[in-house]
């Protein structure tokens, strides 16, 4: 009987060619342990389903004979095996190589180095302060889609008694107007180091239930953030399994990077942050549970709500978080437009989690997240606030803007700004 193929990874991103020219799937590697982009023509494409672990080389070769009306097929069929083997596709010796390489690399290395200089923004200083100073002068012009919400009356508030901010981690070009209205909140002191940010990102990659941690600093075209590591071991002492110290998630993740860039414009580069690395929680399978009914999330939540209340005066979180994603890009059979159609209703149902958020209600914002088992909106950021409103239940939000973005043509992504203060 003859060995099955290995299975195609399910980590990898997977979506529909943008080009016309070019139809078929784009697979790429989010973790970055391969380098290589594959376009899979539409034929193939329809065969990945044979890499399930069960089905072998010969049920491979009669799929691609079934659907393409040939019988010699046996090339193609052994092509597409070996292109996505050299490209770490599929879970095999070559991925465990890849991926060990490159988790070792990361583990050596004395920084986390950035990731996304070059394409997320700007990689030379001079660039990248002209394009920041441009975000925050409002100079920049918008997309036609850009519609921000956010008033002056809002923003002249945001620095009274601010303990922390909710930014996107969309790309900075296209959420420029609610980058700035989150960090306009922020003010520099006139001495002293300034506070630590504590920084909490959605986890895209990481495993549920987890925060990943570093002790690495954070380099950026700026210069390198140091991170407080004595906050880093108390969380790990505290909060036990729930911690993956060493997260290789970082070293490709961006939205804490993003955070720290601008952090770094308006703080200067030594600016101190503590970077948390956010899971899904797997809460939700389940109607009525909340996250901390798991005991490592419950204890995560204690830990750092333990270090938030002792350390109130020189902590200052930052939320990088999103919020919903539609459109064909992320599964929906219909394509979408910022502001359109069923995104005015998006923008009613993003407005009812907000202002729960700005209650400091934990649970009736999960309440919200999970009512539809949030497989319709697909928000990207309510595990970090989930995780700041069990630590902070003190925290109160004004919301200081709001936006939808037309990543590309047929996908939206929503997110916007928060400014949190303590209640008195």
């Amino acid at each position: 009987m003859a060995a099955p193929l290995p299975r195609l990874r399910a980590d990898l991103d997977i979506m529909p060619s943008p080009l016309p020219e070019q139809p078929g799937l784009i697979i790429r590697d989010p973790f970055r342990f391969s380098e290589v982009t594959l376009l899979i023509p539409p034929l193939l494409a329809r065969c990945l389903g044979c890499f399930d672990g069960e089905q072998d080389a010969g049920d491979l070769s009669a799929t691609l004979a079934r659907l393409s009306g040939k019988v010699a097929v046996g090339d193609a069929a052994r092509r597409l095996v070996s292109s996505l083997h050299e490209a770490g596709f599929l879970d095999d010796d070559r991925y465990a190589e890849l991926r060990g390489a490159r988790e070792q690399e990361f583990a050596a290395r004395p920084e986390r180095a950035s990731a996304h200089a070059g394409s997320g923004y700007p990689s030379e200083i001079p660039a990248l302060n002209e394009t920041l100073r441009g975000y925050f002068d409002g100079k920049a012009p918008r997309k036609p889609n850009g519609k921000a919400k956010a008033t002056a009356k809002a923003k002249a508030k945001a620095g009274d008694g601010l303990i922390g901010i909710a930014a996107p981690h969309v790309s900075p070009e296209g959420g420029r107007a609610s980058y700035a209205a989150a960090y306009g909140a922020l003010h520099k002191p006139a001495n002293g180091d300034g506070p630590i940010f504590v920084v909490l990102g959605t986890s895209h990659y990481g495993e549920p239930d987890r925060f990943g941690l570093t002790r690495k600093p954070f380099a950026t075209p700026f210069g390198t953030a140091p991170t407080q590591t004595a906050l880093v071991d108390e969380l790990c002492a505290g909060a036990g399994a729930a911690v993956t110290i060493e997260d290789y998630c970082h070293a490709v993740e961006h939205s804490i990077e993003f955070q720290v860039v601008f952090l770094q414009y308006l703080f200067g580069p030594r600016v101190r942050i503590l970077p948390i690395l956010c899971g899904a929680f797997s809460a939700g399978a389940e109607a009525g549970r909340l996250p901390e009914t798991s005991d490592r999330v419950a204890r995560f939540f204690g830990t750092l709500g333990e270090i938030a209340a002792r350390r109130k005066r020189e902590l200052c979180f930052v939320l990088g978080v999103d919020f919903a994603h539609v459109g064909r890009r992320y599964g929906d059979a219909r394509a979408a437009r910022a502001y359109e159609g069923p995104l005015a209703a998006v923008a009613e149902r993003d407005d009812a989690r907000v202002e729960h958020i700005a209650a400091g209600d934990a649970e009736g914002f999960w309440n919200r997240v999970m009512e539809r088992g949030d497989d319709d909106l697909k928000w990207c950021g309510s595990s970090p606030i989930y995780t700041f409103l069990r630590a902070v239940p003190q925290a109160r939000g004004r919301r200081l803007a709001y936006e939808q973005w037309n990543i590309d043509d047929a996908s939206v992504v929503s997110f916007g700004a928060v400014a949190f203060s303590e209640e008195k």
